[in-house]
Parts: C-alpha cells; structure tokens; sequence
C-alpha cells in the first residue's frame, strides 16, 4: 500500500512538473510573439535547408521576407510570394507567370507563412527543452508537438534568443523522414523605408515582360 502511495506521489510530482513547464514553454512564445507584434516592420533574411536521408534529398536555398502587420512579401527558391492584404502572389520568374489566389493555400512546411510567428498558440503541446550556447547567444528550445495524432508533424523545434525574444530557428520534423530547418541569419525591425508598396505587385509591368497571369476564380 505504501509502495503504491509512493508511486501515485511520484507520478504526481512528473506531472506537475510537465504542466510547470509546458507553462514556461508558452509563455517564453507568448513573449516572443507580443514582442513581434509591436514592431511597425521586419526584414528577415534567412537560410532554408529541406532534408531526406531515406529518399537521398538536400535542399538548401537562401530568402528574405519583409513583413508589416498583416502583408508580406518573401523570396525564396526561385520565387517570390506576396500577400498585399487582399490577395496572395506567386511570382514565378523560371516559368514567366504569376499565380493569384485570395487562400493563402498549404505551405510545404505545413504552417503558412502569415501564421509563422502565432501558429503555436493551437493545436501542440509544449515542452522546455535544452538551453544550449549557440556562437555566444543563450538559446532556449522550446519542443511542440502535435496533439492531433494524425498530422503530418512529428515535432517542431523552436529556438529562441533570451536575450533579444527573437527566434533564432525552427526545425520541423516530419512523420516521412523529413527535416525541414529555417535559420535566421539577420533580423533587423521597424525600417523606416518600409512601405505598403512593397507588398504590391504591378501586374501591368509583369504583362510587359511576357508573363502569364493566372487568377483563380
């Protein structure tokens, strides 16, 4: 009996002590994401590697996104994708044509791009990971996975800058071998040349130089 007192008090003290830091977890994010959001603008640049041992793939590309409230507009293996508030652009300049679309669609990654720094807040469940020293910087990972059995995701790493609240990178971690790292290499905020004409796309321009437009009804 007392064995079994000593178990229950046991399992009791882990879960608690889970629930203690899942809390930490997503309130470092929740401090990360208020941060974010009251910048006026952001210019990102960053590294993407997409990996699959199994099926004998390495990708890696470099990009940069720029992003004010809502809009973005980001360039990245060969292309350049943009949200001007109303639409979604997809610039593809190998192919001379311009996709139009008013659904934001399913990224590669599965997290869109405009839920990029909130997609945490539903549907995972957290824990406080390892706290290593990166080139100096003191970076806390904080381990997502999903709650949902079925998604595609096994888990999602995200590393964050104590120092500055800012993410330093995310690693995503698929069911079909798939790894999939975005680092940040420069983060600059709140540039005062930014303006909403860098989230619109001159059609007109594009016509001139032979694209094909093709808008989605």
């Amino acid at each position: 009996m007392k064995f079994k007192l000593f178990l229950i008090s046991i399992t009791c003290v882990i879960n608690l002590s889970y629930a203690q830091q899942a809390s930490k977890a997503k309130q470092l994010l929740d401090d990360v994401n208020e941060l974010i959001n009251s910048y006026n603008n952001m210019h990102i640049t960053f590294k993407y590697n997409l990996d699959n041992k199994a099926e004998n793939i390495h990708q890696t590309t470099k990009g940069t996104i720029i992003i004010m409230g809502e809009l973005y507009n980001v360039n990245y293996l060969g292309g350049t994708r943009v949200y001007d508030g109303s639409k979604y652009y997809t610039i593809l300049p190998e192919d001379e044509e311009i996709n139009i679309s008013t659904d934001e669609g399913e990224e590669e990654s599965l997290i869109k791009l405009s839920k990029f720094f909130s997609f945490y807040k539903t549907g995972f469940n957290y824990a406080w990971g390892t706290n290593p020293n990166v080139k100096g910087r003191k970076i806390q990972n904080i381990v997502l996975t999903p709650k949902n059995s079925n998604s595609e995701i096994v888990s999602i790493v995200l590393a964050i800058d104590l120092k500055d609240k800012e993410i330093y990178s995310m690693i995503e971690n698929g069911k079909n071998g798939t790894i999939t790292t975005l680092s940040i290499n420069k983060f600059r905020k709140n540039i005062p040349k930014i303006t909403k004409e860098d989230f619109k796309v001159n059609l007109a321009t594009y016509k001139k130089q032979g694209y094909t437009i093709n808008e989605a009804q």
